[in-house]
């Protein structure tokens, strides 16, 4: 095969796999996604026509994934420095991800470990109001169906630590609703059963 046409065949089968992957999570098909895949597809295929040189589609694959991933590889370090309490550099490599042309879904997700980092500092009602920004604009689908549970489970950590004791509890019920087999549902589970033991009131 032409290096050009199995480049471009290689591009395709990315977008695809990605693709599918996105419908999975339950998340919307990123147009910044595809977009951007198929341009660096289009400009390499470009290149090795016009000079007829190889390009190992490995390699491809992995420059492909670095580009189109950028924001999400961001958002893994900037976990493993939250993980570690280096908070402050966990927040500016949040920061820098939001500056690199997310797609709603990364872009999201950055506001959620952005919320995250917030309640880990024990500054409550700023995560409050970033996870509530966050689960108003996942309504378009661009949030898979654990970062949505983790979005719950988070912002009824952060209601119970404001006091807000119904809030807390419809949003660890949500998490349950959302998607009961993830390590979200159990800690909503062991917070609800405290909560009974406890006799805090129903929510409203």
């Amino acid at each position: 095969m032409a290096p050009h046409l199995l480049v471009a065949l290689t591009g395709l089968l990315f977008v695809l796999f990605f693709g599918l992957l996105a419908v999975l999570r339950r998340e919307g098909i990123s147009l910044r996604f595809t977009a951007e895949a198929l341009a660096v597809t289009a400009i390499v295929a470009g290149i090795a026509a016009l000079t007829g040189a190889d390009v190992n589609p490995a390699l491809f694959v992995v420059a492909l994934w670095l580009i189109t991933m950028r924001v999400r590889l961001l958002v893994d370090l900037g976990n493993l420095l939250a993980g570690r309490r280096d908070h402050a550099r966990a927040a500016q490599v949040y920061r820098v991800a939001q500056r690199l042309w997310p797609d709603e879904s990364g872009r999201l997700l950055v506001m959620l470990n952005q919320g995250v980092l917030a309640l880990h500092q024990n500054r409550v009602e700023e995560a409050i109001a970033t996870l509530r920004q966050v689960l108003g604009q996942a309504e378009g689908g661009y949030l898979g169906v654990r970062s949505l549970a983790a979005t719950h489970y988070n912002l009824g950590v952060a209601y119970q630590r404001h006091g807000a004791d119904a809030q807390a509890t419809l949003e660890f019920n949500a998490v349950l609703d959302t998607m009961p087999a993830t390590e979200y549902a159990r800690y909503a589970r062991i917070a609800l059963d405290r909560r009974k033991r406890q006799g805090a009131p129903p929510p409203e």
